[in-house]
């Protein structure tokens, strides 16, 4: 049991995967039914999802579909953002240790940096609409990704350049068709952990002027002390994570299949 090695089918991680889920429900629908807890802090699952449902039949604004899209939307550009800014960057950091000498000290300190109080310089530079929105979720996720994509480069073994280099290549060449194809599935797993920041950070993002999204919907239902909606537009976001999570993963397994799942 205690090996972390182990392999596991597909039908094992799902079984385990809903006991963990059930044990969770079973633990909150406990406190809910024993009254330790008023339903103001903690509303029953039940009432989570009775207030999921009234959210989904809402119009307007209120609508849980159309704040589920906007904020997709935004974590979705965001993500494009950081695929074509921070993967390149931190690829140019990991294949040269000059860039990566200057570049580091204003990289790798961010990853410790309170993102969050950027926010009112992000809202100062690009305005309080759209595009500050998308900023702030990439600067998040970015300082996280930048320096994974360089660590992945930088663990590709040196003998694979020395090869590359004995067969004719240039030293930008051996980066390009040896380095980085080989370190690929690791800047996979950086993106991947890039978007479930950017979902992490999509609350805050949409504290500024927003109009629709999931976080736009458990700020006002916060104001309206409607604490089940509240914990409804927190789930929508954990499934949504979820869903995202999953597909990454699920594409990587795809276009790596020998490399073994984490």
């Amino acid at each position: 049991m205690w090996n972390p090695h182990a392999p596991l089918s597909t039908r094992q991680r799902q079984v385990l995967g809903a006991v963990g889920i059930g044990g969770a429900l079973l633990v909150w629908s406990a406190v809910a039914l024993s009254g330790l807890v008023k339903p103001y802090f903690l509303p029953a699952p039940w009432d989570v999802l009775g207030a999921l449902g009234d959210m989904a039949q809402a119009e307007g604004d209120r609508n849980l579909f159309g704040a589920a899209w906007a904020s997709g939307r935004r974590v979705g550009l965001a993500l494009l953002a950081v695929i074509v800014i921070g993967v390149p960057l931190g690829t140019l950091m990991g294949a040269s240790s000059k860039v990566n000498a200057v570049l580091s000290p204003l990289v790798d300190p961010m990853r410790s940096a309170p993102v969050v109080a950027v926010l009112p310089i992000v809202v100062l530079w690009f305005g309080i609409d759209e595009t500050a929105k998308v900023v702030f979720l990439w600067l998040g996720a970015s300082v996280f990704l930048i320096p994974m994509v360089r660590d992945a480069i930088v663990a590709v073994p040196r003998q694979h350049v020395i090869l590359a280099e004995d067969l004719g290549a240039t030293p930008l060449e051996a980066i390009r068709h040896s380095v980085f194809p080989l370190a690929l599935p690791r800047i996979v797993d950086a993106v991947i952990v890039a978007v479930g920041i950017e979902w992490t950070y999509i609350t805050v993002a949409e504290f500024v002027n927003a109009q629709q999204g999931l976080g736009y919907l458990i700020q006002l239902n916060k104001r309206l002390s409607a604490n089940d909606n509240v914990f409804a537009g927190i789930l929508a976001i954990l499934v949504l994570a979820l869903i995202t999570d999953q597909a990454l993963k699920f594409a990587k397994r795809k276009l790596f299949p020998w490399e073994a799942e984490a």
